[in-house]
Parts: structure tokens; sequence; C-alpha cells
């Protein structure tokens, strides 16, 4: 059996959730099938990866429409395929493309939904609009639709009700508990500024509307004087965005020490060695399907604070490996908490109650570990993924 994969991110250009999972699935699922990757970008020197780029005719064109003209750079060489997999409304136009010019199964990986990214109309003006299209047809094309959880299972279902149940399956997101694992290196602390000594709260995310960080940086005000904030955060989608984080991380600075913000993408050995320092890992999300990033924290035995939004709360066992904060949520699409300051006053109340109980947080860390280790590994998820690809194509394993 032949799939080609089809993706917006893949190594070396790798900057999300998304991205990350179609890297671990390829190497899991190349163990037992054949694998061909197709994806957005600057040339690759890897086998059986190709790579594509914006036709110059679209050069300055609007994001949408270039994303359009890659994805038809690649359905023509889509032919030869058993199974055609895309990941995002970025690939879904080439899949659906794809699946239609050469007769077989297209198979859609949803990680995030445009209908509850209302706020993406801010990044891409009318192509927000293309792109909702794009994932509507390309979904109600699909031979089937993988949730990475089964609160996604649920939004998908809502925001496209007119798909058949039986074709939306939970498969999750998955962790290397042997690339995320603990990490002791005070020489990273120290350069980056931060305490050991100290409690400390730790972000990793893109600045974006659906990851909370304003709402996160409000709760902040609230906790205690010696706790430390350490925010790795970056590729913000618009300028407002940017501008207000940048003026919540101002006050806070100006009113406390230990906050400390770090800009770029970090290698994987330093944000190993943050997060094994944490007291607690934080995920403010308003919207999250599943969220890599709580198992990366958990692999390396950080205790979790999240939102009990989306997939979160089937990754954080309340109580177990962190706690999970209630929202209550417009049902609008854009996930706006109903009470933006109770949610920010129930953060706070949350991330107080884990920082200040060091021995606790370290126990959740522990748990957590030992979760990602039992239910999240890569090779069950490509095991499944793969009877998926039978089961559509007809082809036995």
């Amino acid at each position: 059996m032949r799939v080609d994969i089809i993706t917006k991110e893949y190594p070396p250009e790798v900057y999300g959730g998304a991205g990350v999972h179609v890297t671990e699935l390829v190497k899991a699922l190349r163990e037992s099938i054949e694998v061909r990757v197709r994806a957005f970008g600057a040339e690759r020197d890897q086998d059986a990866t190709t790579s594509y780029g914006v036709p110059v005719e679209l050069a300055g064109a609007n994001g949408a429409i270039q994303t359009l003209g890659t994805d038809l750079e690649i359905v023509a060489d889509v032919a030869g395929a058993d199974v055609v997999h895309s990941h995002t409304w970025y690939a879904n136009f080439a899949g659906h493309l794809a699946s239609l010019l050469h007769g077989i199964p297209h198979i859609v990986t949803a990680h995030s939904l445009e209908p509850l990214r209302p706020w993406k109309a801010e990044q891409l003006g009318g192509g927000y609009a293309v792109s909702s299209y794009i994932e509507k047809t390309a979904y109600e094309g699909a031979a089937a639709i993988v949730a990475v959880s089964g609160g996604m299972r649920a939004d998908i279902l809502r925001s496209y009700p007119d798909l058949d149940p039986a074709k939306v399956r939970v498969i999750y997101n998955g962790i290397d508990v042997e690339a995320w694992h603990p990490v002791d290196d005070p020489a990273v602390l120290s350069e980056y500024g931060i305490d050991p000594a100290r409690p400390s709260v730790v972000f990793v995310g893109r600045i974006t509307r659906q990851k909370g960080l304003p709402y996160l940086l409000r709760a902040v005000a609230k906790l205690p004087p010696e706790v430390q904030i350490v925010l790795c955060a970056g590729a913000p989608d618009t300028p407002q965005i940017l501008a207000e984080v940048e003026g919540l991380v101002r006050d806070l600075q100006r009113t406390r020490d230990g906050v400390v913000w770090i800009d770029k993408l970090l290698p994987r050995h330093e944000l190993c060695a943050i997060l094994s320092a944490a007291t607690t890992f934080v995920c403010p999300s308003v919207y999250e399907p599943l969220g890599i990033v709580n198992l990366e924290a958990m692999a390396c035995g950080a205790a979790v604070v999240g939102t009990a939004t989306g997939g979160i709360p089937e990754v954080v066992a309340d109580g177990v490996t962190g706690r999970l904060v209630p929202i209550e949520q417009a049902q609008d699409g854009t996930g706006t908490p109903v009470d933006p300051e109770r949610f920010v006053d129930d953060l706070a109340r949350v991330l107080t109650e884990v920082v200040g109980d060091r021995e606790r947080a370290a126990a959740y860390g522990a748990a957590g570990r030992e979760r990602a280790r039992n239910d999240f590994s890569w090779s069950a998820i490509a095991d499944a993924t793969t009877a998926l690809y039978a089961e559509v194509s007809g082809i036995g394993r």
C-alpha cells in the first residue's frame, strides 16, 4: 500500500502541533507501509519527500489563493497512490482534487476547524471565506475524517452537520517519550534568566487568539510575587494581538520580576530543560482540539494546568496529572469566555494552588509522564491509522 501525505508543515519547517503530528506519524507509518510526503516550502533532501512552493504568478496574491496554487502543483504527483491523506485546510484542497482526479480515497485529519476560528479573518481577510469553503468541501467529500480527540469529533459534527458520523473517527495525537524527556540543565535556565529555586509557570505556544495568552497574562498579575512566568511565545497571527501581548507583558514587568519572554523557536533540548524545571505548565487555550504541547510537557515530567475545553480534558487527568480550569464559552465559534474576568480569576486560582504545593505538582508531573508513555504512543496511533487506510482502500495490510 502506498499513501501520499500532504502537509503544509514538515521538517525543517515545523512551527505548530500539526507539523509535529505529521512528522511523528510519518516516521511511525514507515515502519510498515510506503509513505510519500508532499510538503509546502523549500526543497528538502529527504527520501520520498517532495516540496512545493507558491507559483511565481501568485506571488502577490492573497495568502489563501497562494495556498490553493501550491495545492494545484501537488495534485498530479499523487498519481499511483492508494490513499491520499491531508492535514489542515492548507492541504485539504490538494487531497480533495487528487481524490477526484485519481479515483482514490481521501482521508482528512482535523487539527482545527475554520468555523471555530473566526478570528482568522483578521489574518486572512477574504481568504478566510476561501479557507472555510475548502475545508467544508474536503470534509464532505472525504472517505474518512480523523479527529484527534473526542472533543474534536463533537466539534466536527456540530460544525458540519451533514457529515455521516460513522466516517468521523477518533485517533489521538501522540508523543515520543524518548525524544521528550526530563532534562536537568542549569546552564539553559541561567541563559534565559530562569531561577530554579523559585516556583515557575511555563507557557509554550504561538501568539494566537485560540491559545488564550492575554487571559493568562492577566491571571499572572494575580499570582504570588515569588512565582516566575516563562513565556516561550512567538509567531503572532497579527500585529494587533502581538501589540496586545507586548502591552500586557510590559505591565507585568513594571509590577513584578521573574517575567521571562523567549520569542524564538527553541531547540528541543532547551525546551525540555525549561519544561522539566517548571513547577507547572499552563495551557490557557480557548480552543484546543487536543494539544500536543500538553503531551510534551507531561513527557518532561511537568504538571499541567489546562482549560477544560476541546480535547484538553482527554489528556489532562484532573487531580492526577494536573488541574483543569473551568470555562463557560460563547457558542458563536470564537470560544470567548462568557465571563472573561471569572475565567481569569479561575485560572489564577488554580495556578496559585498548583505552584503553592511543589510536592503535589511533582507528583502530577510524574503521573503525567507515565500517562504520556502508556496512552499516547506513536506506534499505537500509526497502527490505528494504517487500519483506517486499509478499510477505506479495501487493501489488506
